[in-house]
């Protein structure tokens, strides 16, 4: 938006060799975020123009496209190959406790490293914000590459259940958080009207990755073995990774944005606090459909190739799901939205989730509860954004990555104890899901009435 200034306004005599100026209130419009530009043309009337520096090109103005796309296609890409990879994981678990891959580990110790995997993502979020800060995008995004890449390569060639925690589950964790929370915050500065749109599409890769994933990890472990599952998945990503981190390009230098690690002041305000409960309870639910279904399957007689097809209905819902709430909630509020699919994921898990004992209705709830299980992931930048401004953003993402830690390491060992010696065998799980959805419904009615 641009208006010129003449007439009655501030007044500019021109020539050649000089150019005077009255009245220019310089200091005003830098006060009101403003960019003062000087067009100059011999013999013409000589203009100001003055401009909203967000909305200026060359002053970083979000564009709702151009460039922006190119980040949703490289962010969309990360995420299928970082979370998606990681959506996987309850193929591999199924099959640890099938094939008892390393005797004497306990289902509790191997639902542990899906934890670890998981919580490692959000627990170091601090860290890979400071790195980012001090280092740039891409550097911060080429660690998480080497990172990721060891992780899998090494856990290929575990020969005890130890190598696993600390190759599949912390180190794959690091790899994960410094590509995925270190590009997560790049996509909402490039958009502005369907930045929950775009923001979803990317996010969407997780479901799309772990769909992929899903099926080709059961499909080389049963025609390969697990080990070459590990190295072809780690080939695959790796390549991805670095194609998508050398097109990603975030607008930092023009938002300037608060990249501290933990700005505590942020604590204070009441609707962040809203936002944190909301996050906990949500990824405490999310983790509980996302890695519990294969071995599900497997307890109401199902097979591991069912358990996966399961897995990767959840990981469909997500690419169905992520994309039209964004678009959805650009349009009639991203609260509401949010609102309404968290509440009906509850829904879906106490009315069909606890009625799953055929493999048909099991494949009904893994669709329609994939739609919006996930809908913490795709909206919660946006939702910060719309909250707490742009330039809030990393900071605030750093806590919430913090804050679900203990729901992203313990949901699933957690999820196993509650499983019940007799059948229905994850009835309480699947109870304890729908409440933990619910719950965080009703912080975000409290936020929408805030």
């Amino acid at each position: 938006m641009s208006s010129a200034i003449n007439g009655p306004h501030p007044q500019i005599s021109n020539s050649q060799d000089s150019i005077t100026t009255t009245g220019v209130r310089e200091q005003e419009a830098n006060e009101n975020n403003k960019a003062v530009s000087l067009e100059v043309v011999p013999g013409r009337t000589t203009s100001i123009v003055v401009e909203d520096a967000l909305n200026c090109p060359d002053q970083g103005r979000s564009h709702d496209g151009g460039y922006g796309w190119v980040c949703v296609a490289s962010m969309f890409f990360i995420s299928a190959n970082t979370w998606g990879v990681n959506g996987a994981f309850g193929v591999y678990l199924a099959y640890y406790f099938q094939k008892d891959t390393f005797p004497g580990t306990t289902e509790t110790s191997y639902a542990f490293i899906g934890g670890l995997a998981m919580s490692q993502v959000t627990f170091i979020a601090p860290l890979v914000t400071f790195v980012g800060r001090k280092l740039g995008t891409r550097t911060t995004l080429s660690i998480g590459i080497i990172l990721e890449s060891a992780a899998l390569l090494a856990s290929s060639f575990a020969t005890k259940a130890w190598h696993l925690f600390l190759a599949q589950g912390i180190c794959f964790g690091w790899g994960c958080s410094f590509l995925y929370v270190g590009s997560v915050g790049i996509v909402p500065q490039w958009f502005d009207r369907r930045r929950s749109f775009a923001t979803a599409i990317a996010a969407a890769g997780s479901g799309v990755g772990g769909l992929a994933y899903s099926l080709g990890t059961e499909a080389m472990i049963r025609d390969i073995n697990l080990a070459w599952a590990f190295r072809i998945t780690a080939i695959i990503s790796g390549v991805m990774n670095v194609a998508c981190t050398l097109l990603m390009r975030d607008r930092n230098k023009h938002i300037i944005p608060n990249q501290k690690a933990f700005d505590v002041q942020l604590l204070k305000r009441y609707e962040f606090l809203l936002i944190l409960t909301w996050a906990f309870f949500s990824t405490f639910g999310f983790t509980l459909i996302l890695f519990t279904l294969p071995d599900n399957a497997l307890q109401i007689g199902l097979t591991l190739h069912q358990g996966a097809i399961a897995a990767a209905l959840v990981n469909l819902g997500m690419v169905v799901g992520r994309p039209l709430i964004g678009y959805i909630s650009d349009d009639i509020g991203r609260i509401n939205v949010v609102t309404a699919a968290t509440f009906l994921c509850s829904l879906f898990s106490l009315c069909i989730w606890t009625s799953a004992t055929t493999y048909s209705v099991l494949l009904v709830f893994a669709f329609l509860g994939g739609t919006v299980c996930g809908t913490f992931w795709a909206m919660l930048a946006p939702l910060l954004a719309d909250v707490l401004g742009l330039k809030l953003l990393p900071a605030s993402l750093s806590i919430v990555w913090f804050t679900i830690v203990v729901p992203t390491t313990f949901g699933e060992p957690i999820a196993l104890k509650l499983r019940r010696t007799g059948a229905p065998k994850y009835l309480s799980v699947q109870l304890f899901a729908g409440f933990l959805f619910l719950a965080a419904t009703i912080c975000m009615v409290v936020l929408r009435s805030w």
